[in-house]
């Protein structure tokens, strides 16, 4: 089976789907396979709930009698990475695709934010940022999509090189590096090794990059690259910030306008920004900017602002890492609040650098203002250093049996860990 004769089923489609349980009407199935799942299975069941054609790749799941709505491959998933590869080839949009460490799923929702006030734009959904988010993104664009925004996620070498030969970008934006998904990186070095595989596609293919100048790092690694800049208190940028502040939303200001936003640290100032800087270089209206900017609430457990009784809720647990930790923390010990408390979860995929960073976790909360910590999981509790501000808990299990925001008043809690710890289920 050739990709074109595919693409004109796609173009004749509801669009695509890998999930069996919600196939749409004339969608097209693709039978991904995993560790723990063949949905080659339920290509079948696909096809009664009203799928166009179903995309296979082992030949016992067919119907004799239906060949014809089966398409048979060598692999599923490398052939829907083909056909959105192929689909962006014919779609005559500019991409703007970004990546880094901590910071990318905000950054790219703020960006969609702004550029949705101008331009008919598509965007990734969520964090389906991977080698299957990726392709799926890219065919949910369509005659009518006038700006893509990809992100695009990575915890290993090549695969941001990969994820950018698929999405062709004309753009780019690394929010950052850190330490994040050190196992597979090989370490720090191998963090900015892979992400920087991004400026390596742009240079090659004289595309433009967006950076913020005061990141030293970004600009040493995009070097001769087009660049389109933004920094603070700085005239040799672009777009220059006069001013951030965060108490603890976060506000900046530019051309003697003052945006304040829902954000909150200090962290996600570089962020704002840059969503202002490609709306400023995309020509949206600077109001419209502001007004986008200020409307952003943020959703998913990311920084996100509660209130339980007399207390306020940080709910910053959609992931962590050694890096979007220490901002966490260092924003958390900035404020004004009297009585801070953090609940924080092990960090996931750090190798053999997993308990130092663990204990550096621990002293530095140990050195703060922050008057009691609470410590969830076997890393944790493994590395724990005896302090009367700190307590250790194998399991959220255990914390729960032992914690109550009823017994809190009047405290900023900060709710932080990696996402396999689920710390949101702490709350009532």
């Amino acid at each position: 089976m050739k990709i074109e004769q595919l693409y004109q089923y796609f173009l004749n489609s509801n669009g695509v789907t890998t999930d069996s349980r919600n196939v749409s009407k004339n969608q097209i199935y693709f039978a991904l396979k995993g560790e723990n799942f063949n949905g080659n299975l339920f290509a079948k069941s696909a096809l009664e709930q009203g799928a166009l054609v179903v995309v296979v790749d082992e030949l016992q799941v067919i119907e004799q009698d239906k060949k014809e709505v089966y398409f048979v491959v060598a692999n599923v998933l490398e052939t829907l990475q083909k056909l959105a590869q192929y689909h962006r080839k014919q779609l005559n949009i500019p991409i703007i695709a970004l990546t880094g460490s901590n910071g990318k799923t905000t950054t790219k929702e703020l960006i969609h934010a702004v550029l949705k006030q101008k331009f008919k734009t598509i965007a990734t959904v969520g964090n389906l940022n991977n080698h299957i988010g990726v392709p799926l993104t890219l065919l949910q664009m369509n005659n009518e999509t006038e700006i893509g925004i990809v992100e695009m996620g990575a915890n290993h070498q090549k695969e941001i090189a990969f994820l950018c030969e698929l999405a062709a970008p004309d753009f780019g934006y690394i929010t950052n590096f850190g330490k994040a998904h050190l196992e597979g990186f090989g370490g720090f070095e191998g963090v900015i090794k892979g992400k920087s595989e991004m400026y390596a596609y742009l240079r090659e293919h004289n595309k433009r990059v967006f950076i913020n100048i005061n990141d030293a790092l970004q600009v040493t690694n995009a070097q001769n690259i087009t660049q389109f800049t933004f920094g603070l208190s700085t005239t040799s940028a672009d777009v220059n910030i006069t001013d951030v502040k965060a108490d603890p939303n976060v506000k900046i200001c530019y051309n003697n306008e003052t945006i304040a936003t829902h954000l909150i640290g200090i962290y996600n100032a570089p962020n704002i920004c840059a969503a202002l800087t490609i709306g400023l270089f995309f020509g949206i209206d600077i109001q419209k900017i502001h007004e986008a900017l200020a409307e952003y609430n943020p959703t998913n457990n990311r920084s996100q602002i509660m209130q339980i009784k007399s207390n306020q809720i940080i709910l910053d647990a959609y992931n962590a890492n050694p890096s979007s930790m220490d901002v966490a923390l260092t924003n958390l010990d900035q404020l004004a609040a009297t009585h801070k408390i953090a609940i924080l979860g092990d960090m996931f995929e750090l190798g053999e650098t997993s308990d130092l960073e663990h204990k550096n976790v621990i002293e530095k909360v140990l050195s703060t203002s922050i008057k009691q910590t609470y410590f969830v999981g076997e890393r944790f509790f493994a590395n724990q250093i005896e302090n009367p501000k700190a307590k250790y808990y194998k399991t959220l299990s255990d914390l729960k049996a032992d914690f109550s925001f009823d017994a809190l008043h009047d405290c900023t809690v900060l709710i932080k860990g990696s996402r396999g710890m689920a710390l949101e289920k702490i709350l009532p």
